[in-house]
This record gives C-alpha cells, structure tokens and sequence, in this order.
C-alpha cells in the first residue's frame, strides 16, 4: 500500500484526485439541476477529515483558495456600476440597507434564543444578511429577466449588499489588528491606509488606465493578464500595509468598473474564478468536521426559514411601503432568499480570527446548502409561486402604485441592426446608416481606437470580439434585430452562423473577400444569401450604375 500512500502525500496527484471529484460532482449537479457552489461546497467535505480526509497539502490549496477569493471580490468591484445605484435610486438603497438591518437584528434575536453567545450570535446574524450576487445574476440572466425591473432593483441592492460585507471586513479587520495595542491609534492607522489604497485606485482609474486602454485592449491575453495580476497585486498591497487584501481586490475591481473592457474581463475570468473558488471550498471542507454539522441541524433549520421567508418578507414590505407592485416586490424578494458565498467567506474570517467555533462554521455551511438549493428553486418557479400567492400578497402593496411609473416604457434601445467590425465595409455602412434617422444600429468591435472613434461621433458602440464565445450573451438583440458580422474571416464566421441559428433574430449575414473564401462559406453549409461579398456588390454596382446600358446598347 505504498504507492497508494506516495499518492495522497504528492501534492501534484492529490489535486488530480480533487479535480476529478469536483468533475463527477459538477456532473452530478447537472443532472440533479443543482448549483455548483453547492457541489463545491459538497466536495469540500467529501475530500475533507470527515469523509475521505485526502487534504494533506493544506499551504498550496490554501494560496489557491485565496487567489479565488482575491478573483471573486474583483469581479464584484468590476460589476460596481454606479449608474444602476444612481437609476433605482432610493429603492435599492433603502431595500438593500432595511434587508440588512432587518436580517441582522432578528438574526441575532434568533441566535440569542437559541443560546449562542454574543460574539456568534453577531457572527451568524451579520453571515445571513448577505445574498449570493454570483447565483442571482446567473438565475436571472437564464431566465432573461436580468434587464427586467425586479431584477434591476435586485441587481442595486446586491451592489448595497456587497458594500456592507466590505465594510464589515474592514471593521472586523481593524478590531483584529487593535488587540493588546491602542485600539484608537491602531483604528486611525488603518483607516489611513486604507484611504491610501483607495486614492492609488482611484489615480489609477482615473489618469492610469486610460492611457493603457488603447493598448492593453488590443490583445484578450494581454488584457486578461493584466487584470488578473492588477487583482492580485493590490489584494497583496493591501494585506502588506494592514489592511486587508479582500479590500484590496475589491477596489481593484472598481478601479477598472468604469472601463469599455469590464465586461469582456468578466465573462473571462468568471471561469477562472469558479475554477480557483473551488480550492476554498475545498480549504473549507479540510477544517470541517461532518459531525459538529450534524450537531446544529435543528438551529440550522430554524435559521434556513428565518432566511427563506424573513428576507423576501422585509423586501416585501419595503417596496410596497415605496408604490411597488405586489408582482414586482415578490420576484424582487425571491432573490434575496438565500445566503451567499460572501457569508462563507466571512464565517471563514471569523474563524481564522479566532471569533467564532467550528461549530458556528459548520451552522453557517449549513444554511447555506439549505437555502441555496432551495432558493434557486424558487427564482426558477418564481412566476409559478407568484400566480400560486397572489391572492394573499395584496396586503403588502399600496392602493397608488405610484413608483413604477417611471418605468412603463423600456430603457433600451431596441437595435434594428448590429454591425461586428467596423472595418473598411463596416464604417461604409456605419455612413449609410447614418443617413437614415429611423434605423437604430449598434456597433461592436474590440479596436479601442474605434471605440473612442465611435464615442466622440456619438454612436452606440460596445467592446466585442468575435473569437469571444460568449460574445452574444452580450450583444441586445431582439426577434426584430439583423446581425451583420463584416469580418472576413470564415471559422469566425461559421462559429457565429451556428450560434444564430439558434437565437431568435430576423436576420444575420457574414462577410467573405475572396471566391474561395465564399466557396467554403457555402461549404459549411451557410446559404447564399446569409453570406455578403463586399468586392463582388461593389462591381455589381458599378456595372448596373456604368456599364449595364452600354451592354444593352
């Protein structure tokens, strides 16, 4: 048994054994329509002491699970889009604030009466405020409702949420570093790093990045590198100077949230991410102890309904108190009924401070695998919930549904056309369109130099690159919407004519510049007329224009 014991102490061999669980797991998932992070959270205690206890490289999995957690508190920073705050306005910030509030008082209430002490009362109560940004987004961008109203307003008080977390870690960060010193001095100090780190980021967003955009953004490699090691770099500055490194991450990511490239970093490294925040699960299972979870199934229990019906119930409350309609304020509270990856992480941070049991650890894991699974329940069946209660949640909206006047009509544009590469031909038919007021066009390319070009012209214009396989999850395009890709490049072209044949669009059409390019296009299988042929219409225009009625002479 030798060489079975040389496998779990070579560190290369134990993450394959890892990596391939978390596959079987991930597969698993799938078929029972489960989210990831809950078999993540699942393998964390197969591989740990309480399962298979095959955890012995403990320092590596741990620098991995901290750069997921660097990676995480980035991309939340990247997506801090202050305009959406500045668009729901007061309903995101006194939801998201009176969720908060509400959830934490009557969580510790809760935790009092269920005899935990003070300090893990405060600990579990502050862990089920936080709702899970990364499942809610995902839910509602496969439901197609992430534009809806609901899910705007869920979107602007996830922002206030996140806020709060940072806030918290900042503080349990500082009561951390002020034991045994002069807390007010140690306060101070690390206030005043912290207002260092944020004015380095902000200097950085603002005369910095500019100045790099046109170059970085040329290159996808070279544009996902440097956000990853911006990411790193800061969460580490922040770690050295006392602050903390999560905070660092995350102002790294705003610092980058007003670039055209956000969301092209986003889709990149989200994969990344998920791949990385695997190990702090893992990290998290190899501390776990199954039977001390098994201990605190009944307080467990009692926190998960707390969760699933006290978070919808305050959102509830609040935006029929502000003129919302009932439909709205229901599917809007639906979001928040579950705890997220932010109150592991926080429940971690207690524990490494020395706050919290692992008992506390193991309660808040707990909850989370109750109220994350059934949560993503009931987003999926949410309309089916709200025909189901509708009758008894007149009680929560007023007589003048006055707040949701504003948003009768859609606040985005409905494209008639959107042109990929705005090349030589692409620009021609930019100029073209121009002339005619009544068609509305967007324009997509990943030159930053068009981009700016484009901005200054005042044209719709986005960051895309067609290699990107994602790229039509972010395109707005409608059953009314045309496609014109006028990249002449044919495996581009082909990947994109296989993506459109399953979206509902009117129309779609590729560009080729030469005979043979156009003889494989249609060898692909792309029909004659999906295919435009930029040498050949101009020829053809010029013989009807010039030459036709000599011919016919």
């Amino acid at each position: 048994m030798n060489w079975l014991h040389s496998i779990f102490e070579n560190p290369f061999y134990e993450i394959a054994i890892i990596l391939a669980l978390a596959a079987f797991l991930g597969v698993l998932g799938q078929i029972l329509k489960q989210p990831l992070i809950v078999m993540f959270i699942a393998l964390g205690i197969l591989v740990g002491p309480a399962v298979l206890d095959i955890v012995s490289s403990r320092d590596q999995i741990h620098l991995l699970a901290e750069i997921g957690i660097a990676l995480l508190l980035f991309i939340v920073g990247l997506r801090l889009d202050l305009r959406i705050i500045r668009s729901m306005g007061k309903v995101a910030l006194l939801t998201g604030l009176g969720q908060v509030i509400f959830t934490s008082l009557f969580g510790y209430i809760i935790g009092l009466l269920l005899g935990f002490p003070d300090l893990h009362s405060f600990y579990i109560a502050v862990a089920l405020t936080f709702s899970s940004t990364i499942i809610i987004v995902k839910l509602l961008s496969d439901k197609k409702e992430i534009d809806s109203l609901h899910g705007q307003i869920a979107i602007g008080f996830l922002i206030v949420q996140d806020i709060v977390v940072i806030v918290m870690m900042i503080i349990l960060s500082t009561l951390h570093h002020g034991e045994g010193t002069n807390f007010v001095e140690e306060l101070f100090q690390t206030l005043l790093a912290g207002l260092g780190l944020l004015l380095f980021a902000f200097i950085s967003m603002k005369w910095v990045f500019p100045q790099l955009n046109n170059f970085i953004g040329r290159s996808q490699e070279l544009l996902t590198l440097f956000s990853i090691a911006w990411a790193i770099w800061l969460a580490s500055v922040g770690e050295f100077i006392g602050f903390s490194g999560e905070v660092g991450a995350f102002l790294a990511g705003v610092s980058l949230a007003s670039s055209e490239f956000k969301e092209v970093i986003s889709v990149r490294l989200i994969s990344l991410r998920d791949f990385l925040l695997l190990f702090f699960f893992v990290n998290l299972g190899a501390n776990l102890d199954l039977s001390v979870i098994g201990s605190q199934i009944y307080p467990a229990m009692i926190f998960s309904v707390f969760v699933l019906i006290g978070n919808p119930l305050i959102v509830l409350i609040i935006m029929g108190l502000m003129g919302y309609h009932r439909r709205t304020s229901f599917l809007a509270g639906l979001t928040v009924a579950q705890i997220s990856e932010f109150s592991l992480i926080f429940a971690g941070l207690g524990f490494t401070l020395g706050h919290i049991t692992n008992e506390v650890v193991g309660l808040i894991t707990l909850v989370g695998l109750i109220t994350i699974g059934l949560s993503t329940y009931m987003i999926l069946y949410s309309h089916q919930l709200y025909e189901m209660l509708s009758p008894t949640l007149n009680l929560f909206q007023r007589g003048e549904i006055d707040a949701e006047k504003e948003y009768i009509y859609d606040r985005h544009i409905d494209y008639d056309l959107i042109i990929i590469g705005l090349g030589r031909f692409g620009r021609r038919l930019a100029e073209k369109l121009d002339e005619q007021s009544k068609i509305n066009y967007l324009v997509v390319d990943f030159d930053p130099g068009v981009i700016s070009e484009c901005k200054v012209g005042r044209k719709d214009v986005m960051y895309g690159d067609m290699e990107d396989p994602d790229l039509l999850e972010h395109i707005p395009y409608s059953e009314k919407t045309v496609i014109v890709s006028t990249v002449a490049n044919n495996k581009l072209s082909y990947q994109l004519v296989k993506l459109l044949q399953k979206k509902p669009v009117k129309g779609y059409f590729v560009t080729t510049s030469t005979s043979t390019d156009y003889r494989e296009l249609r060898s692909f299988g792309i029909s004659e007329e999906h295919i435009l042929r930029p040498h050949q219409m101009a020829a053809q225009y010029f013989y009807h224009t010039f030459l036709e009625d000599k011919d016919t002479s």
